[in-house]
């Protein structure tokens, strides 16, 4: 009987083959995987990073700051005032509560417990919006010296009020409101401190309604997260917040004369 040998090496070399096929198609996938990864937390970090030193967004609760800014916007602040740059007269600025000027926060709506945790992960490093929660949002008026003063006919027929014994036209109040709306005052800001207001001075509860409170409705300079620079969020609303710097330009410094 005639033996015949099959020939297997096409077989054999179609197995080899796809071994190693799958391998690098195995291997290109972690690589991609690991890629992606690498990605995404690098970005990550970065937002975090970005949170921490350089800006953050901040959503816009109430009217107090009608009509500069408005219920639902989203505004990014730059947390590089106070430090690197200088607070100024007219800056809009996001802070902690000094101690009372809050009522308590209501409790957010529970988005379950996964939900929940990617929304506080989400808002830790930045990709969504801080709601204010313990945060306010107040126009800069008096720094550190500075004698404010809103008398009676500032603050009951319109009157500007002084600045360091300047009268001061503030551009930027929600029309209508007169500059302390029934509100007279007479204040100096005491030493790393801020005297604030909203520009909706009918619908402000800032410095002038806090004297009571901790810190006598003074903001400590410490407490300042940072100032608003712009409105990023609806795009109807996109603005750009330069400071009114021509309101205060002959407002001298602290303890200096008017002239």
């Amino acid at each position: 009987m005639t033996t015949y040998q099959t020939d297997n090496r096409a077989e054999d070399d179609m197995a080899d083959d796809q071994g190693p096929s799958e391998e690098k198609s195995q291997s290109r996938g972690l690589a991609i995987l690991k890629e992606t990864l690498v990605i995404v937390v690098s970005a990550l970090l970065l937002s975090f990073l970005i949170k921490t030193f350089l800006m953050q967004p901040f959503s816009i609760p109430s009217a107090s700051m009608q009509d500069t800014l408005t219920m639902g916007d989203r505004v990014m602040v730059s947390r590089l005032a106070p430090g690197p740059v200088d607070l100024q007269r007219g800056d809009v600025v996001v802070f902690v509560d000094p101690g009372g000027w809050l009522d308590p926060y209501p409790f957010e709506a529970d988005r379950g417990a996964v939900g929940n945790a990617i929304t506080a992960a989400l808002t830790t490093v930045g990709l969504l919006p801080e709601d204010m929660g313990e945060h306010l949002i107040k126009r800069v008026i008096g720094l550190p010296g500075d004698h404010v003063v809103c008398d009676d006919a500032c603050a009951n027929d319109g009157g500007p009020l002084h600045v360091n014994g300047v009268a001061v036209t503030e551009t930027y109040i929600k029309p209508g409101t007169t500059p302390s709306s029934g509100k007279p005052f007479d204040v100096t800001v005491p030493e790393d401190s801020l005297w604030v207001m909203g520009d909706n001075r009918q619908s402000s509860a800032d410095s002038r309604y806090n004297t009571e409170e901790p810190g006598g409705g003074f903001v400590p300079v410490d407490n300042v997260v940072g100032a608003a620079f712009a409105t990023v969020w609806p795009l109807d609303r996109l603005t750009w917040h330069s400071n009114p710097s021509a309101v205060f330009q002959d407002v001298p410094a602290a303890g200096a004369a008017a002239s």
